[in-house]
């Protein structure tokens, strides 16, 4: 970085470091003002660069959002544990997601209302771009459990495969508060384990 009497000017920026500046900031303002509140302007000022830089790359203001919602959920990667027990696995996975990602899941939801409204979309929409690492952990962990012969193969339809997900995300967005680590064990336990164990 150099500097002139303004000030310091920032290098300029070009392909992969660039997008990255941009979406980050795109988010940094959708944290801070909403969907409603975000300009192209606004992130083209906090980005230090122009509207036409943002344009170039995503022609609406849904674009740009539904990218950095992405960018975010590549960024925030959750590791997928290995404790040898399907069981320890799931629980674990949630109390991961829950520190890494509870405050963001609740920030989309509040922040994000006008977009599905514009978008004509919902939330389960952007879920796939936010989590795009969940999926294949899920399936890692059951995937093991298979081999393990802990789970019956046959009763793992893909609804009974989400529901310790969808029960999280259901706590969380009607309390809008993390998810208390005995909710999460519940979900486990009394839900999902039953649901998938080899019937006796």
């Amino acid at each position: 970085m150099s500097l002139n009497d303004d000030g310091p000017i920032p290098r300029r920026r070009r392909g992969a470091a660039l997008e990255e500046a941009l979406l980050d900031a795109a988010w940094d303002e959708l944290a801070q003002k909403g969907y409603s509140g975000l300009t192209i302007e606004s992130v083209a000022a906090r980005a230090r660069t122009s509207r036409a830089v943002i344009y170039r790359r995503w022609p609406t203001k849904a674009e740009l959002v539904r990218a950095a919602v992405a960018r975010v959920g590549r960024r925030e990667r959750v590791p997928i544990p290995d404790t040898g027990t399907l069981r320890d696995d799931m629980v674990e996975l949630l109390r991961r997601a829950n520190r890494s990602r509870a405050r963001l899941g609740i920030m989309m939801a509040l922040q994000l209302a006008e977009y599905y409204a514009e978008t004509g979309t919902g939330p389960s929409d952007l879920r796939a771009d936010f989590l795009a690492d969940r999926g294949t952990a899920v399936e890692t962990l059951v995937s093991r459990a298979v081999a393990r012969g802990e789970v019956d193969p046959a009763r793992l339809s893909p609804r009974v495969v989400e529901v310790p997900f969808d029960l999280y995300r259901q706590e969380l967005l009607m309390t809008l508060k993390p998810v208390p680590d005995e909710v999460i064990e519940s979900i486990v336990d009394e839900v999902f384990m039953p649901l998938v164990r080899p019937a006796a």
